[in-house]
């Protein structure tokens, strides 16, 4: 059986979480659609996108630079969010399992990046 990015927990997770964020940004304000409402959801969607190309790349150079750059638009997420805690108009969205499953899925991200590190330096 092959197993490809669709077996991997934290794309899933990732995916979740698109649509989490997705839900989540449809309670905004109709003057954040172009600014936060796009960035937050461009960040989320990046995410499983990433992990999806690195691991369809083929080597392990290739899938740890892709999951690092998935890991920073989690980070890029991570900020949005705090930002949009600060909003009056967004404050009191309940962001919790967004945050949740996003610090769940950064662990995730970086014990792999770490694993593929380790990896590379014991090929070298």
């Amino acid at each position: 059986m092959l197993f490809t990015y669709k077996d991997l927990t934290v794309w899933n997770k990732a995916v979740e979480l698109a649509d989490i964020v997705y839900k989540l940004t449809r309670s905004f304000p109709t003057e954040e659609k172009c600014g936060l409402v796009s960035q937050m959801r461009r960040s989320a969607v990046s995410i499983p996108s990433n992990i999806a190309e690195g691991r369809l790349r083929g080597s392990d150079k290739s899938c740890r630079n892709f999951l690092l750059i998935s890991f920073g638009s989690a980070g890029e997420l991570d900020t949005q969010i705090q930002i949009a805690k600060r909003i009056q108009e967004t404050a009191s969205l309940d962001f919790r399992v967004a945050e949740s499953l996003l610090d769940e899925i950064l662990r995730m991200l970086n014990r792999m990046i770490e694993q593929l590190s380790a990896a590379e330096h014991t090929n070298q």
